[in-house]
């Protein structure tokens, strides 16, 4: 065996993730939505693969007269995960304790808001973003009435580890865009999951 056969059967390092948002995460938070819009306009791809296994910790940047409702109900800070289901690749959102924004993420065990994620059908109604992938809740096999089955989200990447989507709400044929959030690999979360 050549030295660099051994060498590319060692597995990769785990990747040293930090329990506190990075600068950059915290500086998007901060940044007017118009600004986000271009950020998000000129954002790549991301690889469902480098999703897949993974758990993203997640800021709300909401319109200024929706912060302090935001704040309120506790939907400031989330988690995301990331997960496959057969041949689908799917998500779950999980809660975050209240506390400061530059703090450690508190987060519960609970999974609640899944959604399957693909590439946007140019063909389809969610085609607003050719260039993002869409995280549709409405195909996530939530409970009937679940108010999350309207959201319809999409993701770009920004940065090795940092992503920006932009959420809008179903409501019938039409498309209401709410917020933008950013995501940030936090931990590693599964590879499938078989919901309770």
């Amino acid at each position: 065996m050549t030295a660099a056969v051994a060498l590319a059967a060692v597995p990769a390092a785990p990747r040293t993730l930090s329990p506190f948002p990075s600068a950059h995460a915290l500086r998007l938070e901060q940044t007017p939505m118009h600004e986000l819009e271009k950020e998000f306009v000129r954002g790549g791809t991301p690889d469902l693969e480098d999703l897949v296994g993974w758990e993203f910790r997640g800021i709300n940047h909401m319109p200024l007269n929706v912060v302090p409702f935001a704040q309120l109900v506790g939907i400031k800070k989330f988690v995301k995960g990331f997960f496959r289901e057969g041949d689908r690749v799917m998500g779950y959102n999980r809660p975050v304790a209240r506390n400061v924004l530059d703090g450690r993420w508190h987060v519960a065990d609970k999974r609640f808001g899944f959604y399957e994620v693909h590439e946007v059908d140019a063909t389809s109604t969610d085609n607003k973003y050719l260039h993002a992938v869409l995280l549709d809740y409405g195909r996530g096999g939530n409970k009937p009435l679940d108010p999350t089955a309207g959201l319809r989200d999409y993701l770009v990447q920004l940065a090795d580890d940092i992503y920006l989507g932009k959420a809008y709400y179903a409501v019938g044929p039409l498309r209401v865009p709410t917020n933008f959030f950013i995501l940030e690999r936090h931990a590693v979360g599964l590879t499938d999951y078989e919901r309770r």
